[in-house]
């Protein structure tokens, strides 16, 4: 099963199909453009819409291990493509060769993991006149709407659970990284009926027309709480069903009892991974003030050392941003913080270069108010905070619209507890950050999200509930 990514189709019925207007991304390294893609209209939804409601007819009727046989068919086909699939996520999205590989490595886990849990059916009650069941159907034909940041890894983890309810699915990947979408595509074609598992490219009006559409019952959007409301309410007209997982300002309180050389590095890596355009980085990091001075230093000192570059270069870190237009938002963002005084102490400017590329900055204990700690700036810019009073922290982490993850960092496991259960987030951990797993529900709370993706909730939100009623005595 290889695959040729040097031409892009759209996948419609299991068939490669073009466009009359044809559009490309741009490598962010080096704003050279990429290959040409599809620019679906609305009489190509209408087409994938048709096939996908046709074959979601036989498809819900399959049993659980037709669907597990075919979709353990699809994780194969990716395993045995990763290296080319990284090569070609690195080129479209930016991010250094074995963090695109890894992305792809933990796709193919959650395609194997996700399968392997039960949709429950429970019993309420069973006596001598009636019982009473509750069961999970799936709704119909999803839309999966893909961000631009980790399109393999967040188009697999919507693909899988809508298609093992019994679902199908539309994927529209991000203008800016429809690359491996489209192949992923490609390779659904090969281990699914016609009509199961579509992929369409498109420009900017593709996605409002995915969630007015009348033909299509569900919507899973990963994306930013702006649009995210602008989903919602589109998806109100026809009463879809809506799962969205939005944008974050994670806080990560460090006490005064952890080991600073340990933890420095994890601390580090979480908070510029990706060059930080992920939605759970650490994005405001609470350090207390009897170890701040020590921290703030070595933590400098260790991100300092991460090499900044092309993808494809050895030992990069740092990738660029993704898009010009993060890339302008994170322009405008460092020149607010110089604009208003504030120190970096790590950065805090943006050399001319050839790609999207802003080396990482580290602001020292800017005010609450600011900028930097108010905005997520999906771009390497962090801000580290003083504190000394838990509950005054704890009100700081939770000072937010925003509520998609949180972390404490501590060697008093009674402390950590108590602070972790105090903070306003989807996810929560201590001792680490950005741990995810495809048996646990990912959602957030407040502003960051309706819902659940993975575990055995994710599964459910594909589907509609149902309660049978068997009376015995007729």
């Amino acid at each position: 099963m290889t695959l040729d990514i040097t031409t892009f189709y759209n996948v419609i019925n299991n068939e490669l199909t073009t466009t009359a207007e044809t559009r490309h991304g741009i490598n962010p390294a080096n704003q050279q453009p990429n290959p040409e893609v599809p620019v679906s209209t609305a009489a190509d939804l209408d087409k994938a819409v048709n096939a996908a409601r046709q074959a979601f007819k036989t498809w819900s009727q399959t049993s659980i291990d037709e669907r597990r046989r075919a979709l353990s068919a699809f994780a194969d086909a990716i395993e045995e493509n990763k290296d080319t699939l990284a090569k070609l996520l690195t080129q479209e999205q930016g991010k250094p060769l074995n963090q695109a590989a890894g992305e792809i490595d933990n796709a193919v886990i959650w395609a194997r993991a996700i399968p392997q849990l039960e949709v429950p059916e429970k019993v309420i009650e069973d006596n001598e006149q009636h019982k009473v069941v509750q069961r999970h159907i799936p709704i119909g034909v999803g839309g999966a709407i893909v961000p631009w940041n980790f399109p393999v890894m967040l188009a697999v983890g919507k693909i899988i659970p809508a298609v093992y309810t019994g679902n199908t699915i539309i994927v529209k990947p991000s203008p800016f990284t429809p690359y491996c979408n489209l192949k992923l595509g490609e390779l659904a074609a090969r281990c699914f009926p016609p009509g199961v598992v579509q992929v369409l490219s498109g420009g900017d009006d593709l996605g409002p027309m995915i969630t007015e559409h009348p033909g299509i019952d569900k919507i899973s959007f990963t994306g930013s709480s702006l649009t995210g409301r602008r989903v919602m309410a589109s998806c109100a007209k026809t009463l879809k069903r809506v799962t969205l997982e939005l944008g974050g300002n994670d806080p990560a309180i460090v006490c005064d009892d952890v080991d600073i050389d340990a933890i420095i590095p994890k601390v580090g890596i979480l908070s510029f991974l990706c060059s930080s355009q992920i939605c759970m980085m650490i994005k405001r990091l609470y350090v207390h003030e009897k170890i701040y001075d020590e921290f703030r230093d070595k933590l400098v000192a260790f991100v300092k050392n991460l090499k900044l570059g092309e993808g494809t270069e050895p030992d990069v870190f740092f990738g660029p941003l993704q898009n010009s237009m993060q890339f302008g938002k994170a322009r405008n963002l460092i020149e607010h913080i110089a604009s208003e005084g504030l120190n970096s102490v790590l950065g805090g400017d943006i050399p001319e270069s050839k790609g999207y590329f802003v080396p990482p900055t580290i602001v020292d204990n800017p005010p609450d108010n600011s900028r930097i700690v108010q905005e997520e700036p999906f771009a390497p810019i962090l801000p580290i905070l003083k504190w000394s009073d838990e509950k005054d922290v704890i009100a700081r982490a939770n000072d937010t619209e925003l509520g998609l993850g949180a972390s404490v960092w501590t060697k008093d496991a009674e402390r950590g507890q108590r602070i972790a259960r105090q903070l306003e987030a989807g996810n929560v951990w201590v001792n680490t950050h950005f741990m995810v797993l495809p048996n646990v529900p990912f959602g957030g709370h407040k502003s960051s999200g309706i819902g659940s993706e993975w575990g055995v909730t994710g599964l459910t939100g594909w589907c509609n509930t149902q309660a049978l009623y068997f009376v015995k005595d007729a």
